[in-house]
């Protein structure tokens, strides 16, 4: 059976908890003041950067919409209008700047710049703010435009990490790089990854079928593994 607290307990226990009320309230004479300014500060920040966040939120809206009415004037061949692509591939959002820059590149191939239009891919291959796919896509375009002045082996290393079956880059990646091995004089490697291309389902209709004449051309069949409107 529990037995009843002595006078002693109860004696220790009140001192206890006098002791406990008597800090707290010395820590909040002291530092009281300190946390109501740091929670202030805190909210301030929280509203702050939710603030922040909604107005880049509709800074990014507005120049997506910038966006569109540019390439639509560009569409129906207003080429002046390329000009007002600057702003936005220099200070748009991250989405934004990259599709501002592919824009910019596609008006610079109409006007036969080919140049130009590398230097654009080139600059969005290697600006690591952009997201990934628009990375990879122009790594492929500058590749595509240079294939003819850059030596096959860079070619093949430029490309090695997209150039892999699963990559959703694979196809255009791997063309490339058959076709630069093709250069090396490696016909049979350059065959074998041309059928590979054409047995990835992944790969758009066209692709594959073109992959698949260049691998029967170079000795590898592979035209049974292709659906019938590839054919």
């Amino acid at each position: 059976m529990a037995q009843p607290p002595s006078q002693t307990d109860i004696f220790l226990r009140e001192v206890d908890e006098n002791l406990r009320r008597d800090q707290m309230e010395h820590f909040a004479k002291k530092y009281g003041k300190w946390l109501i300014a740091a929670v202030v500060l805190f909210l301030i920040a929280a509203g702050g950067f939710i603030y922040w966040q909604q107005y880049r939120q509709r800074q990014a809206e507005k120049q997506v919409e910038q966006l569109v009415e540019i390439d639509k004037a560009l569409g129906t061949g207003s080429i002046d209008q390329a000009k007002r692509l600057g702003p936005l591939a220099e200070n748009g959002a991250k989405a934004v700047r990259a599709a501002a820059k592919f824009t910019q590149a596609a008006v610079a191939l109409e006007k036969d710049d080919a140049q130009g239009a590398t230097a654009k891919y080139r600059e969005l291959a290697n600006d690591g703010s952009v997201p990934e796919p628009y990375r990879n896509a122009a790594l492929i375009r500058q590749t595509s435009l240079e294939f003819d002045s850059i030596k096959p082996e860079e070619a093949i290393n430029r490309l090695q990490p997209l150039a892999k079956p699963g990559n959703p880059w694979f196809g255009s990646a791997a063309e490339l790089t058959a076709a630069a091995l093709f250069k090396q004089g490696k016909k049979a490697e350059a065959g074998q990854l041309y059928a590979t291309i054409a047995k990835d389902k992944g790969a758009p209709p066209t692709l594959r079928a073109r992959a698949a004449q260049l691998a029967s051309s170079l000795g590898v069949e592979v035209g049974a593994v292709l659906p019938a409107a590839a054919q």
